[in-house]
């Protein structure tokens, strides 16, 4: 039997969703890892609810290429400047608030 290892370290649990659905369009068993944490967002440091992916050893290289093209076809994540919410660099808009990145921040003064 094959050990599970984690190749990939997904900042959301929709970029893991993607890569998931990715790998196993590509015959990969996948498993995601530290999705429950999400709950717990507000609690916990952004960077404790990231979701790992796992493959079994003898998929792991194969896996890695596809992340690796992935990558590098893939944009820099960015982070939001209204939420402060990680976000992979091929969304337009935060997926936790809605925020444009390119439209400024508005300033409530009362």
């Amino acid at each position: 039997m094959s050990q599970w290892h984690a190749i990939y370290q997904a900042i959301n649990s929709l970029e893991a969703h993607m890569l998931r659905g990715a790998l196993q369009v590509s015959g990969i068993e996948v498993q995601l890892q530290g999705e429950a944490l999400a709950g717990a967002l507000g609690e916990l440091p952004v960077n404790a609810i990231e979701v790992s992916i796992l493959v079994k050893g003898h998929q792991v290289a194969q896996a890695q290429q596809i992340l690796l093209d992935y990558q590098q076809q893939n944009k820099p994540t960015w982070h939001c400047a209204q939420c402060g919410e990680g976000n992979a660099g091929s969304f337009e808009i935060c997926w936790q608030c809605g925020q444009d990145p390119t439209t400024p921040r508005s300033s409530n003064t009362l």
